[in-house]
């Protein structure tokens, strides 16, 4: 794809994700029209140029302190786990790569689930998050470790098969750990884990978006180097790569992001595999054009996931997670029918 028609697609992508932020605060149990949502987010906004809304206090709580936070965390989640879901195929030349498929979810469930069921309030806004990060690094550092083999070379395919079975190991961990919890903190780490925006408030937001808005930058900016891996280890050496520390310095990434969104919002899946898929459809395969599309399409599907998650059996609300998963396992049934035969 040329640079224009590329640079077109992210600007229509941009804004379909800015139109779509409004006009998904306006559905959910209690409608509110999209001019009086506008209204009050230019007001809270821009109270000396945008004049007070003619919207009740019950309709501006709703608006601004309840929907856009979770609008916006959608959002970023959508963005960040379909960059990293990106990433990580192109790294391990896998497409079925994911941040599930290398336990980084797996390891900040362990991490948010202890905290959940042992900590509490106790441990703050920052604990969680915090937790989750740390269960998020300590899982790649374990795929990196126990995939190196004797001479020190890490392969694609042992850090897939390696992934694989850290995951199922770290699920078995989080399962355990529900299991012996207490039935309150069982019933909440069980709801989070299917995953879900409802929490999002403002005091939630920093820590997830800096870090996710910081990755996707670093990552973009790296991406021409990125790509070298896709060649192979040998091929990106001969560029002036260095194969196994530039890889360290994705997986860290990609846990701090991958942390910060499950700390937040939970066990979402699907994202990081199929966005990928989409993308690649629509401007192949290269990093620097990859990230941007995925991202932003990424951050628009679950805008609207998450409106029919909590509109479709109003009052009550699905699990974002069960939403993607039947749409993700949908979408990639459709893929391999698909796909010609080998």
């Amino acid at each position: 794809m040329s640079r224009s028609r590329l640079l077109h697609l992210s600007l229509a992508l941009a804004a379909a994700v800015v139109l779509s932020t409004v006009a998904a605060v306006g559905f959910g149990a209690a409608a509110i029209p999209i001019p009086k949502v506008w209204a009050v987010i230019a007001h809270e906004l821009w109270p000396s140029l945008a004049p007070p809304a003619d919207a009740s206090r019950a309709e501006r709580n709703i608006v601004w302190e309840l929907r856009l936070p979770r609008v916006l965390l959608g959002a970023l989640a959508g963005a960040g786990l379909a960059a990293v879901g990106a990433v990580l195929q192109v790294v391990t030349r896998n497409p079925l790569a994911d941040p599930y498929l290398f336990g980084v979810s797996a390891g900040a469930s362990v991490g948010a689930v202890l905290v959940i069921l042992y900590a509490g309030t106790v441990a703050g806004t920052i604990g969680l998050p915090a937790a989750a990060f740390l269960g998020a690094l300590a899982a790649m550092l374990a795929v990196f470790a126990a995939a190196r083999e004797r001479d020190g070379v890490v392969t694609s395919e042992r850090l897939v098969l390696t992934g694989v079975a850290v995951a199922f190991i770290l699920s078995a961990v989080t399962n355990a750990l529900i299991v012996t919890g207490t039935d309150r903190g069982a019933d909440s780490a069980l709801f989070w884990m299917m995953g879900g925006f409802g929490t999002a408030r403002w005091s939630v937001l920093p820590i997830p978006a800096g870090l996710t808005v910081a990755g996707l930058v670093w990552l973009w900016l790296r991406a021409e180097t990125i790509n070298t891996l896709a060649l192979g280890d040998d091929a990106a050496r001969s560029l002036g790569t260095d194969p196994d520390r530039l890889r360290l310095e994705l997986f860290v990434v990609t846990a701090l992001m991958t942390g910060a969104l499950v700390s937040a919002c939970g066990g979402i899946g699907f994202v990081g595999l199929v966005l990928p898929h989409i993308a690649r459809m629509l401007v192949g395969g290269h990093l620097r054009a990859l990230l941007p599309v995925a991202a932003l399409g990424g951050a628009l599907l679950l805008l609207w996931v998450d409106v029919a998650a909590r509109s479709l059996f109003a009052p009550r609300e699905i699990p974002v997670g069960v939403v993607t998963a039947l749409v993700g396992g949908a979408f990639f049934l459709w893929l391999m029918r698909r796909r010609p035969a080998a």
